[in-house]
C-alpha cells in the first residue's frame, strides 16, 4: 500500500464507537485491544540522539525524522493520517513482550518480567512513543520508565502497594477526598503508556475502573452534597484516553455543581500520545473553563515537535499548564537533566510545577533515589535558571499526610536581630528580621 492510499478516517466518540446516548446508559468497557500488525523487522538502524538535545520546529517537512523512519520501518502499510490518528496509536500499542522483542533487543532482566506482567502493571506502548526508544540501548532513559525489568516484583520491607493511603480516604469508589476543598476523581483505570513507578499500579490496566455511570454519578453526588469541594482533579488512568463526548458528559456535570470552582485534569498524553491534542478536543474543553491541565514529563526527550505542537495547542485554549516531574534514579537525577527538562517546559508554555520524591510503592526501589539528590537539584536550579523553571520539591507524605515540600537550607537561623540567609552562590547575607 502506499503511504497515500489509506482510506478516509471516520470521526469517532471514543476508542470504541459509542454514541452519545450510551452516556446515559451504564457501560464498562476499555480501548480497544491489539489489532494485528504487518510483519515486523527485529531492528531499526538508527542513530541515537544525544540525551535531552532536540531542535524543534526547525526539521525541513521532507527530512526523515525518527518517528518517521521508525513508522515506514515498521508501520509501513500505515499512511501518514492514521500514524496521526490517537486512536490507531491506542489500538495498535505494544502490550507484551513478545511484540517487543520485534523492537527492541530485550535484556534478560527485561525478559525475566514477562511472566509476571499479568499479576502487576501491564506493558502497553504506544507507537509513538516506543519510536522514541528504538535505536537506543537498555539504559536508555525513556526506556527505563516503560519497559518492564524483575527488579519490579521485588517488594522491600518499606514499600506498599497504596503507600498514600488512598483506599483509607476514598468515600465513594473511585473518588479520593485527601485535602478539606479538594478530591481526586479516578474516571478509568486506562492509560495509553504504563509508567513502571506508577503510583496507581496497584489499579490501573486491570479493568476495575471503567466509566461506568451508577459510579461517576456516586462520585458526583458525594462532591454536590460536600460544599466544601471546590477543586476538582480528574485523573485514573489517564481521563484524556476517553473520548471527546465522555470526557465533555463528565466536565459538565461537574461544572453543573456551584461550588466546584477549578477542574484540573492530570495527563500523560502530550509526552505518550499527543496525536490526541485535537483541534476538536481542544474547542470542547475551552467550553468549561477556568480549566487546568497537569502534565507529566519525566525527561527533555520527551519535548518533541509532536510534544510542543499539542502543548502549543492546550496553551492556546487558554488553559493554564503544569508538569508534575518525578525524580528517577538513571533517569533525570541530575541538574544537567532536569535544566534541559524545564527549558524545554518553559519553551512549550508548561510551568514546571512539582518534582515528586518516588513514591515507596512495591517494586519501586530501583526508581528511587536519596531525598538529598532532589535538594541538590533544586540548589542547581535556583539562581541559575528562571524562576519559573524551578519545580517545588515534594514528597507525598506515606499514610496519606499530603505534599510536604522539602527547600534547602537557605535559612541559617537568626544572629541577634538579623536572619542570616545564604543565596545560590552559598554566600551569606543578613535581613534585618521584624520582632
Amino acid at each position: 500500500m502506499h503511504l497515500n492510499d489509506c482510506r478516509p478516517m471516520h470521526p469517532k466518540t471514543d476508542v470504541k464507537s459509542t454514541s452519545n446516548t450510551e452516556l446515559g446508559t451504564e457501560v464498562a468497557e476499555e480501548p480497544p485491544s491489539q489489532q494485528a500488525c504487518p510483519a515486523l523487522a527485529p531492528h531499526l538502524p538508527s542513530k541515537p540522539r544525544p540525551r535531552g538535545k532536540l531542535i524543534v520546529h526547525t526539521t525541513p517537512p521532507d527530512t526523515p525524522t525518527p518517528r518517521r523512519r521508525f513508522k515506514q520501518f515498521y508501520f509501513p502499510n500505515a499512511c501518514e493520517r492514521q500514524w496521526n490518528d490517537w486512536q490507531w496509536q491506542i489500538s495498535n500499542r505494544i502490550h507484551n513482550l513478545t511484540q517487543l522483542k520485534k523492537y527492541l533487543h530485550l535484556t534478560p532482566q527485561e525478559l525475566a518480567a514477562a511472566e509476571y506482567l499479568q499479576a502487576k502493571l501491564p506493558l502497553s506502548i504506544t507507537p509513538y512513543y516506543l519510536s522514541l526508544l528504538v535505536g537506543h540501548g537498555a539504559d536508555y532513559a525513556l526506556r527505563r520508565t516503560v519497559v518492564p525489568v524483575i527488579d519490579e516484583f521485588i517488594k522491600m520491607p518499606d514499600e506498599a502497594d497504596d503507600p498514600l493511603g488512598e483506599e483509607n480516604q476514598s468515600p465513594v469508589p473511585g473518588l479520593v477526598h485527601r485535602y478539606p476543598d479538594r478530591v481526586l476523581f479516578l474516571t478509568l483505570d486506562f492509560c495509553s503508556t504504563y509508567c513502571r513507578y506508577c503510583t496507581r499500579s496497584r489499579v490501573v490496566g486491570h479493568g476495575r475502573l471503567f466509566f461506568n455511570r451508577r459510579r461517576l454519578e456516586n462520585a458526583l453526588d458525594y462532591i454536590r452534597r460536600t460544599p466544601t469541594i471546590r477543586d476538582v482533579l480528574l485523573s485514573g488512568g489517564d481521563p484524556l484516553t476517553l473520548g471527546d463526548a465522555r470526557l465533555d458528559w463528565l466536565l459538565t456535570r461537574l461544572r453543573q455543581i456551584k461550588h466546584v470552582q477549578i477542574i484540573r485534569i492530570g495527563t500523560k498524553i502530550p509526552a505518550v500520545l499527543p496525536q490526541r491534542i485535537t483541534p476538536q478536543l481542544v474547542k470542547m474543553l475551552r467550553r468549561h473553563h477556568p480549566l487546568w491541565m497537569s502534565l507529566h514529563f519525566t525527561h527533555p526527550d520527551e519535548c518533541t515537535p509532536e510534544a510542543y505542537r499539542a502543548c502549543q495547542r492546550l496553551a492556546d485554549a487558554g488553559i493554564p499548564l503544569g508538569s508534575q516531574t518525578v525524580l528517577l534514579n538513571q533517569v533525570n537525577d541530575s541538574v544537567e537533566v532536569m535544566r534541559d527538562l524545564v527549558h524545554h517546559l518553559l519553551k512549550m508554555r508548561v510551568r514546571p510545577y512539582y518534582l515528586y520524591q518516588c513514591d515507596p510503592i512495591s517494586g519501586s526501589a530501583h526508581f528511587r533515589t536519596p531525598v538529598e539528590k532532589g535538594l541538590e537539584i533544586i540548589r542547581g536550579l535556583r539562581g541559575f535558571t528562571s524562576g519559573y523553571g524551578v519545580p517545588t520539591y515534594v514528597i507525598d507524605a506515606p499514610g496519606g499526610g499530603g505534599k510536604i515540600p522539602l527547600m534547602p537550607d537557605y535559612c541559617q537561623g537568626h544572629d541577634g536581630a538579623d536572619l542570616v540567609l545564604k543565596n545560590y552562590e552559598g554566600k551569606l547575607f543578613r535581613y534585618p528580621d521584624m520582632h
